[in-house]
């Protein structure tokens, strides 16, 4: 007896047969039209989406493959968390270049570089069918037949813009118990632990102690990401949770902690300094040079202090390899980092080394043999826009031999209260640094000037006049 089940393609919903559906999953997104080049962008961070965004979508047969539908704007991630804007001013959909752009949720597992293929499992949450014992699920399961079976992909050309994890050094209990701070979600997650940590405390039954133990955030790692949490974190506290939690404020407690002598050592020392002087005067309390060994449910066990219970950890201390560029090995790669080399015009190079013409890596799953440049969203983005640049130029049949330049535009880190520090001491030109408010201005335009699109030109200015008048929002939903 004929059973249909239901198959998504670019946003409808179709029957298809039950029989033929595996094999459906497999091929249908393999044909393109032959008078196109099939360009596939893994990816949809700084580098891809600047890509996605640019490209000669007319020339090229492009098919962006992410395990999430948007692009997510870091440097307002922070801001997120804590309410100061709402979540839609830090994405930008890819979905809005469809159906331009072919874009599939999935995450691509192996690339065959020989035979031009990629092998991608879906992203997506498995549909039910007949049987399944676990139907309705969320997690990622692909060993059921004809749900979440992996596809894949031929290209002509391929963009390897996957990025990186968030690094726990192999630490116990972080991934279970531990906050990132890498995506929308993640500041969703925190904005509503935040809120419960409040909530729960605000409860007659519990005692002074339990109050404190479930106001004590702590943020492991002093990079940008950790201090600039770190300094929302205070301003939140400072303000609507001391307006509405009187009580509750004077308990809580934020406490930064790193392995390194100093917080911020990607900045000049003397702005490091300033930053540690301005959080010791806001009560944040800075643990350098301390070694989180395990962290378990409400606890985590510091070598240098013993057990610390906290009410919410976010953890923030650098980069790991993405599974996929771990799984490649017929490609040169970083010795302590993984990242792939490129050359300088951000072509991958083979073990034999020889520079691929066709596949190009950008972004934090690469870095140029040679040179040293920082895992930031600035580098992706400007090797984004040089790549956009020459595949532009491919297409025409144009020569592009201009070698990637990266210019470096400086750091931003904000400091809560309106304050921020700048620094463009390692700049080739124009060499400066600024702190304060003059820096927290620099920090607020840059970040404006940066939105992509003209509806978040829009909503962030919004949202930040909004709080200022009236307040962050305290409601858990």
């Amino acid at each position: 007896m004929f059973k249909a089940h239901l198959s998504v393609v670019c946003g409808r919903v179709q029957p298809r047969p039950a029989k033929s559906s595996v094999s459906a999953a497999r091929t249908f997104a393999s044909s393109a039209p032959r008078s196109k080049q099939r360009l596939v962008i893994l990816g949809s961070g700084w580098g891809g989406y600047e890509i996605l965004r640019a490209i000669d979508k007319k020339r090229w047969n492009v098919t962006m493959v992410s395990p999430t539908n948007a692009f997510n704007f870091t440097p307002l991630l922070a801001s997120c968390a804590v309410g100061t804007l709402e979540f839609r001013c830090a994405v930008e959909p890819v979905r809005k270049f469809s159906p331009q752009v072919v874009c599939y949720q999935a995450w691509c597992d192996t690339i065959d570089f020989k035979q031009k293929t990629l092998k991608c499992t879906p992203a997506t949450a498995p549909l039910e069918y007949e049987g399944s014992a676990t139907a309705g699920t969320t997690t990622k399961d692909t060993s059921d037949p004809g749900t979440s079976n992996a596809f894949k992909l031929r290209y002509d050309k391929l963009v390897i813009a996957v990025g990186a994890y968030s690094q726990t050094f192999n630490v116990p209990g972080v991934k279970e118990h531990a906050h990132f701070l890498k995506d929308v979600r993640d500041a969703r997650a925190i904005r509503t632990r935040i809120i419960d940590c409040f909530e729960q405390a605000n409860q007659p039954v519990l005692s002074d102690v339990q109050r404190r133990n479930l106001l004590n955030f702590c943020i492991v790692g002093g990079g940008p990401t950790g201090v600039e949490f770190s300094a929302e974190l205070h301003d939140l506290l400072h303000a609507e949770i001391q307006r509405h939690y009187p009580t509750l404020a004077r308990m809580a407690k934020i406490t930064l902690y790193d392995v390194a002598p100093n917080i911020l050592g990607s900045f000049d020392k003397s702005l490091g300094i300033y930053a540690e002087n301005k959080f010791r005067r806001d009560g944040i309390s800075i643990k350098t040079r301390h070694h989180v060994e395990r962290v378990e449910k409400d606890r985590m066990f510091v070598k240098e202090q013993g057990e610390v219970p906290f009410g919410l950890l976010v953890w923030s201390t650098g980069l790991a390899p993405n599974p996929l560029i771990q799984s490649i090995d017929s490609l040169e790669k970083h010795d302590k980092t993984q990242s792939l080399f490129t050359d300088q015009n951000l072509n991958v190079i083979t073990k034999e080394g020889h520079a691929d013409p066709d596949v190009w890596a950008i972004g934090d799953a690469a870095n140029i043999k040679g040179q040293l440049h920082p895992a930031t969203a600035q580098v992706a983005n400007q090797k984004g826009k040089y790549l956009a640049q020459k595949l532009n130029k491919i297409v025409k049949d144009q020569e592009h031999t201009k070698p990637f330049e990266f210019q470096n535009q400086g750091s931003l880190a904000y400091l809560g209260d309106w304050k921020a520090i700048y620094d463009r001491s390692s700049a080739e030109t124009v060499k400066t640094k600024e702190t304060g408010r003059v820096a927290w201005l620099l920090w607020r335009s840059a970040y404006f000037t940066m939105t992509l699109s003209i509806r978040n030109k829009i909503l962030v200015p919004t949202y930040w006049f909004l709080n200022w008048i009236f307040g962050r929002d305290l409601t858990r939903f």
